[in-house]
């Protein structure tokens, strides 16, 4: 698949990870006249225009270009709404949804990702007839206290915290008692002890913030000068060495810290399927709806499963293994709305 310019453009940080380093391990002249100076302004002036509109156009087109071409591998989830319930017919859904960038907008302050009432509803129906994850990789606890919805499954630290629903879920196939799951439990020392050291290291850097969730860490660089970016993850890597047990990836104005384990966002997908009595299952369509490169692990996933479908939630093209696109949270509401309302359609016949 081609790489867009706008990846790089929406999530450029600085260069790609650098291998761990051995450490400590937790396991002209002027013109005659002033009429003569104003007279080569105006047609420098009339030149630069016709340059710059030429140039313009010149450059649309292929832009336009390019993103038709990755609507057309990647449609519209509302555009393609029938296509998505016609694959889904006869199967179970399991609604899998991404926190920031998805339900809630980007914002400046992470603390400050609150999701509308709006938004709330629409999760609240979805979840009335399917099963209903929120996977971040913020802390679980974090994310819960943002949606405030009991009835969900929530998939925190990039899938190493798990829980689900306490009292007994509406749903047939899923367990009664609540699912529990963190397989880097061992790692919770050394990451309270790395979020200290970044915590000190960065803060010389205005705008830099450390972000504890959990089991992961996140180090939001969206209020920082560009020039800045490079010195901040040169300090985050200067912390790192000495922790080779952790590993560092970029994501949107953000760079996460976490256990070097086999275990993501597609895991916590997987892991959440069994767990509701359908793994193996022929008759189930999950749908995984996410902004970021951690939610490429999920996407690919399904792809590998050939079952159920991703959705990209972006304004750009960029290179994705998801199936369908949404432009923005706003869309990703829509899109709940008409899943409930075809449901709801469904019931009624």
């Amino acid at each position: 698949m081609t790489k867009h310019t706008a990846f790089a453009a929406e999530d450029a940080v600085v260069a790609a990870p650098a291998p761990a380093q051995p450490g400590r391990r937790f396991t002209s002249y002027p013109p005659s006249s002033c009429r003569t100076a104003a007279a080569q302004r105006m047609d420098a002036g009339a030149a630069g225009a016709a340059a710059r509109a030429t140039g313009s156009w010149l450059d649309a087109a292929p832009r336009r270009a390019e993103h038709d071409d990755w609507m057309e591998k990647h449609p519209s989830a509302l555009a393609g709404f029938e296509s998505v319930l016609a694959a889904a017919k006869g199967k179970q859904v399991v609604m899998f949804l991404d926190y920031d960038g998805t339900l809630s907008p980007i914002v400046k302050d992470p603390d400050t990702a609150v999701m509308t009432e709006e938004m709330r509803d629409a999760v609240r129906g979805v979840a009335e007839h399917f099963p209903t994850a929120i996977v971040s990789g913020r802390c679980r606890d974090k994310v819960f206290n943002f949606v405030k919805l009991a009835e969900l499954y929530y998939a925190g630290s990039h899938g190493m915290d798990i829980k689900g629903p306490t009292p007994e879920s509406k749903h047939a196939k899923a367990k009664a008692e609540a699912v529990l799951c963190q397989p880097a439990s061992e790692f919770l020392p050394v990451i309270d002890e790395v979020y200290r050291a970044l915590t000190a290291t960065t803060a010389a850097i205005p705008g830099a913030t450390v972000e504890n969730n959990k089991f992961c860490l996140s180090v939001h660089f969206r209020c920082v000068q560009e020039e800045k970016w490079r010195a901040l993850e040169e300090q985050v890597r200067s912390v790192l060495k000495e922790y080779p047990d952790l590993r560092l990836t970029r994501g949107r104005k953000v760079l996460e810290i976490r256990p070097s384990i086999k275990w993501d966002k597609g895991n916590a997908l997987q892991f959440l399927l069994e767990a509701l009595g359908f793994a193996d299952s022929n008759n189930v369509f999950p749908i995984y709806i996410g902004d970021d490169r951690t939610d490429e692990d999920a996407f690919k996933v399904l792809r590998n499963m050939g079952q159920g479908i991703g959705i990209l939630v972006s304004k750009i093209p960029k290179e994705t293994s998801a199936s369908y696109s949404l432009r923005e949270p706003s869309e990703v509401k829509e899109f709940l709305h008409k899943l409930v309302k075809s449901k709801q359609s469904k019931q009624r016949d």
